[in-house]
């Protein structure tokens, strides 16, 4: 035998071994009295199991979640409007105190000493003062010489303001209600004016700073109630916006806001990262279902329905979107059972038994 005819034979063989295999299952690949393919037909019959999930009216809130930064209502640096020797220390560090609590006094000997001088000076124009007056009055000396007296007391009155104001100054308030933070001087330091003494803290309420996209400008606005959570606590917090910036920033295209919330129990502290949900605007009746049961399409979207045991394409309008729902605008009615599962499986039409319902 040639080699040719051995090569006829072995491909021979070949053909009929491949014919052999194909050919039980020639009726499920090839359509029947020119209808659908045997096996589209057959799948078609089979019932797939589903879950669904029973549309219904419900509040929707259209909510964005952004992070921002917790600051105290108010704080700032307790320093001394003078320089001098620090020598008491009248507060606690950590210390809750009441506005115009004494919290620091600085050496004022020199000063007393002034003001006693003072006094002493005035207590003896006023009596220079008196007599020149009834000798006016029997004209025994003229108008200026009056006038020169009476200058000598409104001068060293003015003089003792003067003295008493510096000697304010030695003494430092809480300029309103606080907590103290961390001392940073000692008794009989000697301090200026850029000496930081201790910080002084407004943590009741407390305020919310954070960024919105720009395209949210109009939709947002005083009096917006927002939540937040922070890294330290899984309690919900509630705040209100009271206030934002007049422009949007030009290099990263958002708006600033700021909102306050109410801070009793101390557990919001400054500096500390919040997470933020804002709700934007809300629709009382609107028709939810499961994300994952839109179908995106090249003209819109669709979802199927369970209707009589059979899969039903319904074409929709969708709204807005949350993180595991879609809005229904038009396409759905309620009561209507969505598909959820089996959806790469399931054509229009086909034959489906839902095990489970969700709402």
């Amino acid at each position: 035998m040639s080699k040719a005819s051995r090569i006829i034979i072995v491909l021979i063989i070949i053909l009929a071994i491949a014919a052999w295999a194909v050919y039980p299952r020639i009726d499920e690949i090839l359509p029947k009295n020119g209808g659908e393919p045997a096996a589209e037909i057959k799948r078609r019959s089979e019932v797939l199991p589903v879950t669904g999930y029973v549309v219904s009216p419900q509040l929707l809130e259209n909510k964005i979640k952004i992070t921002g930064s917790i600051l105290p209502n108010e704080s700032l640096e307790l320093k001394s409007e003078v320089a001098g020797l620090v020598t008491k220390i009248h507060f606690l560090e950590g210390q809750k105190v009441k506005k115009g609590t004494l919290l620091v006094s600085l050496k004022d000997d020199e000063l007393q000493a002034q003001l006693q001088k003072l006094k002493f000076s005035k207590k003896l124009a006023e009596e220079t003062e008196k007599r020149q007056k009834l000798l006016l009055e029997k004209e025994a000396i003229s108008q200026e010489e009056y006038d020169i007296s009476l200058t000598a007391v409104n001068t060293l009155d003015a003089d003792i303001r003067v003295i008493e104001a510096q000697l304010a100054e030695t003494s430092i308030f809480a300029p309103f209600d606080g907590t103290l933070g961390l001392r940073q001087i000692s008794e009989g330091a000697f301090i200026t004016n850029s000496t930081v003494i201790a910080t002084l803290y407004n943590i009741d309420p407390v305020k919310i700073d954070f960024s919105i996209p720009g395209k949210y400008a109009n939709e947002v606005k005083v009096g917006d109630e927002i939540q937040f959570t922070t890294e330290t606590s899984s309690d919900v917090f509630i705040g209100k916006v009271y206030a934002f910036e007049p422009q949007i920033d030009q290099t990263t295209r958002t708006l600033k806001l700021r909102a306050i919330s109410r801070n009793e129990d101390g557990k919001l502290l400054p500096g500390q990262f919040a997470r933020i949900e804002l709700i934007m605007s809300s629709v009382d009746n609107a028709l939810l279902v499961p994300a994952v049961s839109v179908i995106p399409e090249l003209n819109g979207h669709m979802v199927f329905v369970a209707r009589s045991g059979k899969a039903v394409a319904a074409k929709v309008d969708i709204g807005l979107r949350t993180e595991d729902a879609v809005q229904i605008l038009k396409g759905l009615s309620p009561q209507d059972t969505v598909i959820t599962t089996g959806l790469l499986e399931i054509r229009q039409g086909s034959a489906i038994k839902v095990t489970s319902i969700s709402k």
